[in-house]
């Protein structure tokens, strides 16, 4: 069986394993990787970027060679080397889990139970929940779908169909390390450069593969694409700006604005602040569909590239 339609097939199955079962409360491979990262964090932090980029190398390093060990080890075996995939997208990808708490967010949101949502709310972002109401929420609910398609899904693909089983694992590592160390506290604005730095090449074109995608999906395409081309480049992230711009500009909503993270106050740019309006709570569903939209043709993409890829070199 060609190396395309092993990706794509056990693409498929993970994308689907992962629609049915989500992620598993205990023994995720990510969470596994995590432990593991937080020890090699111990044994060499320094206040120092060469330190830091040497966590990022093993550690990102050894989840690729083992990727890699791992694809070798069935590359004869056809229907071994599908079930890996199967389980490597199924392991790294997260957009059932994702919206799952944006949904449960929402419901409380609707329910009127701003506390259950703030209680929440870190399980989705980073956000100081008690310094926000229910419209932030909601706001900072739908910011964080539009992101995390983009990293827990889109990304993901994007490097499967680049690279196999070790392009899932490595694009993970790396977007599991930044979000351990990729912030700027004290404690890791030189230790978790590298990290950072890589994450940002690294999501780079899942990033504009989720807006392109987030245009033709979303029902305004117009809107969607004046949005990302005015004001992405504003924002501070050079992946979310595209990504969020799209989504907003798609659902006909503001994003951005100011927002706070662990008592450190961010006036952010606001996106599609002309065209939009306030986020309401029922624009989470809204939110939360256009991503499963954008997932399944994110797949129906990178397979479709994975195959011209593998005709072109043959």
């Amino acid at each position: 069986m060609r190396a395309d339609r092993i990706f794509a097939y056990g693409a498929a199955a993970g994308l689907i394993g992962d629609l049915l079962f989500g992620d598993p409360r205990r023994g995720h491979p990510v969470a596994a990787f995590g432990r593991a990262a937080a020890g090699a964090e111990r044994r060499l932090w320094r206040d120092h970027r060469g330190w830091g980029a040497l966590h990022t190398l093993v550690c990102a390093g050894g989840a690729t060679g083992a990727a890699a060990l791992a694809a070798r080890a069935v590359r004869n075996r056809p229907a071994a080397a599908v079930a890996l995939t199967a389980a490597a997208t199924w392991s790294v990808v997260g957009g059932t889990s994702l919206g799952r708490e944006a949904r449960a967010i929402g419901g409380a949101l609707a329910a009127g139970d701003v506390e259950l949502a703030r209680e929440r709310l870190p399980h989705l972002c980073g956000r100081d929940p008690q310094s926000l109401d229910g419209q932030q929420i909601a706001r900072a609910v739908v910011e964080s779908v539009a992101e995390n398609t983009s990293d827990a899904v889109v990304g993901a693909l994007v490097w499967g169909a680049l690279g196999g089983v070790p392009g899932l694992a490595a694009f993970r590592a790396v977007n599991t390390l930044d979000a351990m160390v990729g912030h700027r506290s004290p404690r890791y604005r030189r230790y978790g450069w590298a990290s950072a730095r890589l994450d940002d090449v690294a999501g780079w074109p899942g990033a504009r593969l989720t807006a392109v995608l987030a245009v033709a999906a979303g029902g305004r395409p117009r809107e969607a694409v004046r949005a990302w081309r005015a004001d992405a480049g504003r924002h501070p992230s050079p992946n979310a700006g595209p990504v969020e711009a799209s989504f907003a500009g798609a659902l006909g909503v503001r994003l951005g604005g100011t927002l706070a993270y662990g008592g450190r106050v961010e006036h952010r740019p606001v996106l599609n602040g002309e065209a939009g309006r306030d986020v309401r709570v029922t624009d989470i569903e809204r939110a939360v569909r256009l991503s499963r939209r954008v997932s399944v043709l994110a797949l129906v993409v990178c397979a479709a590239g994975r195959s011209a890829m593998g005709r072109r070199v043959g």
